[in-house]
């Protein structure tokens, strides 16, 4: 007998999404059916282009039509991608942006603007459309990070009569930094309402377009700024940075618990150890545990949360940000594949929040 959609629908319909715990055609992944005598071909639209179970889905869908349609049948899974996201379609304030990420350490030192640049790269490099807000405004590291500390934004006029700053793109990454609008040997000394205000410039006065996802590299502490980005966007989810020490664990607790504030609640995604190990190039299977072992594991078992990757420290990862190419541009290295990991889980948590989690309502100023 002939194949028909419907016998290829009914076999997909026993494959299941391994995060979101639905079927593909359930959840509407299963697209462009077509049919050629024993020739099978559709689309499945994953969640993120960064998916890391693209190659599971693909073998599942491949053995249930050879189950249950026909097992000579001629397979052709394409792979595509429709990033999710849990906000308005209506949103006033970045309304081509689907996920708005806070990365947030508590403690300063601990890497998390390195983590930042690495993770916005690797997103972009698996075809997403991502963009970096620089929200240190004391101490902005991303126009350093980029190589761009003599780059300055252009600012246009749209139809409407209105100014926006037209964002730096490099590595495939939109940017916006207050680097970018100050000389590089000044000192910033602003009080906490002027700090805010450069913030909300950056969300609302850039011209961002369409984005997949937006991250912003937070500064240490909880202070003014995060309070502001709570206040004027909902925040898909936060990040959070930390060392293996104590000392960095203490604060990136408070950290995590700011989000966790009922009048605040933005989900946390996960928690990411920065340097969880030493490893010397010329003795690359070697680990030595300079700032402790494991607390990056106990902060987010404690907190019920993803350990969403440990990150070695590494010469290699120092030297790149400070020439201005991440370490994830450097193909092929064991640095790259280790931030290309974390991006992978990182995109994994923001797709299972969007499928599970309600949406993060902006929170609402009080005197």
């Amino acid at each position: 007998m002939a194949i028909t959609q419907e016998d290829v629908l009914r076999a997909l319909s026993y494959v299941e999404e391994p995060d979101l715990g639905k079927d593909l055609v359930t959840l509407n992944m299963i697209e462009d059916v077509r049919i050629d005598g024993l020739n099978v071909s559709f689309s499945v639209i994953l969640t993120t282009p960064a998916c890391p179970l693209k190659e599971l889905i693909h073998n599942a869908c491949v053995r249930a039509i050879h189950t249950m349609v026909d097992k000579n049948a001629v397979v052709n899974v394409n792979l595509t991608s429709r990033v999710t996201t849990a906000r308005a379609a209506n949103s006033a304030i970045l309304s081509g942006v689907k996920n708005i990420i806070a990365i947030a350490s508590g403690k300063g030192g601990v890497g998390k603007s390195t983590v930042t640049a690495n993770l916005a790269i690797a997103l972009a490099r698996t075809g997403a459309k991502v963009g970096l807000i620089d929200a240190d405004i004391s101490g902005p590291s991303m126009p350093t990070m980029f190589g761009l500390e003599d780059s300055r934004p252009h600012v246009f006029q749209t139809p409407e009569g209105k100014n926006l700053i037209l964002p730096i793109e490099k590595f495939g990454v939109k940017l916006m930094s207050i680097g970018f609008l100050a000389p590089s040997d000044n000192a910033i000394v602003w009080r906490g309402p002027m700090a805010s205000s450069a913030l909300k410039q950056f969300i609302s006065e850039v011209d961002w377009g369409e984005l997949d996802y937006l991250l912003i590299d937070m500064p240490p502490g909880t202070s003014d700024i995060h309070l502001t980005l709570v206040q004027t966007v909902p925040v898909t989810g936060a990040l959070i940075v930390t060392t293996p020490q104590k000392v960095a664990l203490a604060d990136a607790q408070k950290g995590l618990q700011m989000f966790r504030q009922p009048q605040i609640n933005v989900p946390v995604l996960g928690v990411i150890e920065n340097m969880a190990w030493f490893t010397p190039s010329e003795l690359p299977e070697s680990k030595y545990f300079i700032f402790g072992e494991g607390g990056g594991k106990a902060l987010a078992e404690k907190h019920e949360v993803p350990l969403l990757g440990q990150i070695p420290l590494v010469q290699s990862i120092r030297e790149t940000g400070d020439q201005g190419t991440p370490a994830i541009t450097q193909e092929g290295t064991p640095a790259a594949a280790i931030f290309e990991q974390v991006a992978e889980e990182v995109a994994r948590q923001i797709s299972i929040r969007n499928a599970v989690a309600p949406r993060t309502q902006v929170v609402e100023m009080t005197r």
